[in-house]
């Protein structure tokens, strides 16, 4: 009785994170309870000694849950005369289940098209992009998960990555006129097109503790080589990364299609947390 204690109350602590794991796994709050509720009757059935990580034991039953229950999603679809309606939205209503942190994937960047390209994607592509992506599982762990080698799983993951990110370039926030104004702004920052910069900036534009238009200009013209555009958490920014882990963001405001001020963070807690997503400036980028 004591150890069944130990172990509801070290669930209870994990049981938020599983929850938002199945979420963006299924895309649905009710979905997401039934799993981390399959999650607990599996956990109270398994001989718990040998854990030593805990969190990454409950998160893996969790994904495999997760993937049954995708797989059956997937059968009763093709089995039907049709594709099965889509889920409706999580409930954000007071009282709602569904928070903040459980729709970050599911709405953020690129809402419905995203929900649109996720269901297009096969159980384990979905699973190995939100476990790697979003909750940074490893691919040796996820490949554990699909029974699949880890190169496996990062192939998976890369071609739902691509998928994901073709609807980040259809959704609306991605042809958005401030999407155009920041593409353009990196693309005379990289050229050093001082004019285009001036252009394109507010005459009391502001970046960090230069002010004005013309110093703006200057600052920027020739140095943003290696930023890349993306969505940050839904909006039109960029980003500069170094091996793969995102450094600095660049947020833009901008007002009557003018840039009037240009901020870069840093901070990694907080770049962490953000949900990124990079876009093509045009399409000679594509590959």
């Amino acid at each position: 009785m004591v150890e069944q204690d130990w172990l509801s109350e070290r669930f209870a602590e994990h049981r938020d994170r599983l929850r938002a794991v199945a979420h963006r796994m299924l895309g649905s709050p009710g979905e997401a309870e039934d799993a981390v509720q399959e999650t607990w009757l599996r956990v109270t059935r398994a001989d718990t000694g040998q854990v030593e990580n805990l969190a990454g034991w409950l998160t893996t039953i969790t994904a495999r849950v997760c993937l049954n229950m995708l797989e059956s999603r997937r059968a009763r679809r093709e089995d039907a005369a049709g594709a099965l309606p889509p889920e409706p939205p999580p409930d954000t209503r007071a009282g709602g289940r569904a928070g903040p942190e459980d729709e970050a994937l599911l709405a953020d960047s690129v809402g419905v098209a995203l929900m649109v390209v996720l269901d297009t994607l096969t159980p384990a592509e979905r699973l190995a992009f939100v476990l790697h992506d979003v909750f940074a599982v490893s691919f040796g762990e996820i490949g554990e998960i699909i029974d699949r080698s880890p190169a496996a799983a990062r192939q998976l993951a890369s071609r739902a990555r691509r998928r994901v990110q073709g609807a980040a370039d259809a959704s609306e926030a991605a042809r958005s006129a401030k999407r155009d104004i920041v593409a353009a702004f990196l693309a005379a920052s990289r050229t050093g097109d001082f004019a285009a910069l001036l252009d394109l900036l507010d005459p009391d534009a502001v970046a960090l503790e230069v002010r004005g238009a013309h110093a703006v200009a200057s600052f920027f013209a020739g140095r943003a080589q290696a930023a890349r555009l993306a969505l940050i958490d839904g909006v039109p920014g960029a980003v500069w990364s170094h091996r793969g882990q995102s450094k600095a963001v660049f947020t833009f405001t901008v007002s009557n299609g003018k840039i009037t001020h240009i901020t870069i963070d840093t901070d990694p807690d907080r770049l962490r947390d953000l949900d990124i997503v990079f876009l093509h400036a045009d399409h000679k980028e594509r590959r």
